[in-house]
């Protein structure tokens, strides 16, 4: 929630042209997208065993020519937690609904089959002498932890699919959504079938809340959190701020002064880990300067109702 905020206000202020409506539409399209991705990456199960199965089918129309002797493994292609994948009602709904398809990005399709003939667990999978439904399961899980992850050929077949299918953030988010894809299929079992609920976009719909909330608080509240950041800059250069570290002050600070619920100690932990992911290397040092310096300013004037714990 609170990444896809800094990203939206980050966009929001270098387009000059911009509305704080057009800023929560954007917002609001960022959670979709990042949607989208998490139900294509499960598709993908679906491709590769479609991709396996063409190969066979391709070595087998070779081998009649030449009239060689082939004998297929179907093990993988036959994959019983990839039909589970294949049939699920929610994913082919979402899939035909926003018109989803891996049609730009084949080439990691074809990519990540490769890196899997040579891998060990491929090859252990393929050979043992039984093959159970969780087995199924598990070589999927290695696929996605061992092989997709910081994988180039994905990486870029996702820049191509995002220009394509008009989405944002796919490769930035690309490595989270295959933790999301991990969990999902150890969810999935055989029995249920197509009928099986994949994660919902929001585990509670009070998130959605809070990202719009937090959104709309930071844009109206900016001249005070630009205040309060400009007057605690002691020894630094204001010019010289970084402009997204400025972006992760003014969210976090929209956040400690509107949501009483929130422990202190939470929001600080989570805009100095933002810092470090989308800022420069030492912005996390910085961030984290600039706000305890102006909550222990609020807590002297009595303007910081939550408790100050200085480490």
């Amino acid at each position: 929630m609170r990444t896809r905020v800094v990203q939206t206000l980050f966009a929001y202020y270098k387009d000059g042209d911009k509305t704080p409506l057009t800023a929560k539409k954007e917002l609001l399209k960022s959670f979709a997208d990042t949607y989208d991705l998490y139900v294509l990456l499960l598709d993908f199960v679906n491709e590769l065993t479609l991709y396996a199965e063409q190969q066979i089918q391709q070595a087998e129309q070779r081998a009649k020519v030449t009239h060689q002797s082939y004998v297929a493994n179907r093990r993988f292609a036959n994959n019983r937690l990839a039909q589970v994948v294949f049939n699920n009602h929610q994913i082919r709904n979402h899939i035909a609904n926003q018109q989803l398809s891996w049609d730009a990005g084949m080439s990691a399709v074809s990519a990540v089959y490769k890196q899997l003939l040579e891998a060990p667990f491929y090859q252990e999978y393929m050979e043992a002498a039984e093959c159970d439904y969780e087995a199924d399961k598990r070589i999927w899980r290695k696929i996605f932890t061992e092989l997709m992850i910081d994988n180039e050929a994905v990486t870029s077949a996702l820049e191509e699919m995002e220009v394509v299918l008009d989405r944002q953030n796919w490769t930035v988010d690309a490595d989270l959504m295959m933790s999301y894809v991990v969990k999902t299929l150890k969810r999935l079992d055989e029995v249920n079938g197509a009928d099986q609920d994949i994660l919902p976009m929001f585990d509670k719909e009070e998130e959605l809340g809070f990202a719009k909330d937090l959104l709309r608080y930071a844009l109206e509240d900016k001249p005070k959190y630009e205040a309060l950041i400009d007057s605690h800059l002691r020894g630094w250069d204001a010019q010289r701020v970084a402009y997204m570290d400025r972006i992760i002050l003014q969210v976090a600070l929209a956040e400690i002064c509107h949501f009483d619920e929130i422990a202190l100690e939470v929001s600080l932990n989570e805009y100095i880990e933002l810092g470090k992911e989308y800022s420069g290397d030492k912005s996390y040092m910085f961030i984290n300067g600039v706000l305890t310096e102006i909550l222990r300013d609020m807590k002297r004037e009595g303007t910081l109702t939550k408790a100050l714990v200085v480490k």
